[in-house]
């Protein structure tokens, strides 16, 4: 199996509660790589570009009002099949049906203030990292 990189974002749900440092004991606990990471306040503009997958639905612009409302941490994550495992070290949208031990299950508030977000593929990670980060930025 290959080492690949994903994508993570700790929310505003969870930096409000400063819950930082909890999530990235379960990352590097499931042993993943935190290879980049800074605390940012994505600007309107960030957030709409981030996720304009979406913005024909209908949670679009609470979406992006709720990604906008606090600091996020954005970070690159490396290891073994890196975008699979963070899916399942993050659990399930809902932390009602995640599984124990997930970040989902630990922290998140709700469906929509879930705690973190992470790439659902090797190209959306290799796009995600790309609007967040500098290959400079990178170091591992």
């Amino acid at each position: 199996m290959a080492v690949e990189r994903t994508f993570s974002i700790i929310k505003p749900d969870a930096t409000a509660r400063n819950l930082t440092g909890a999530v990235n004991a379960v990352i590097e606990k499931a042993g993943l790589r935190i290879v980049a990471q800074k605390r940012v306040k994505w600007t309107q503009q960030q957030a709409e570009k981030f996720y304009e997958v979406h913005k024909e639905r209908p949670f679009y612009g609470d979406l992006v009002k709720f990604m906008t409302s606090g600091p996020i941490v954005v970070q690159v994550l490396e290891g073994e099949n890196a975008v699979k495992k963070y899916r399942e070290v993050m659990g399930a949208t809902d932390p009602a049906k995640a599984d124990a031990g997930t970040v989902r299950k630990q922290f998140a508030e709700s469906i929509e203030r879930n705690s973190v977000h992470g790439s659902d593929s090797p190209d959306n990670a290799n796009i995600e990292i790309g609007l967040n980060f500098k290959p400079e930025e990178i170091v591992g």
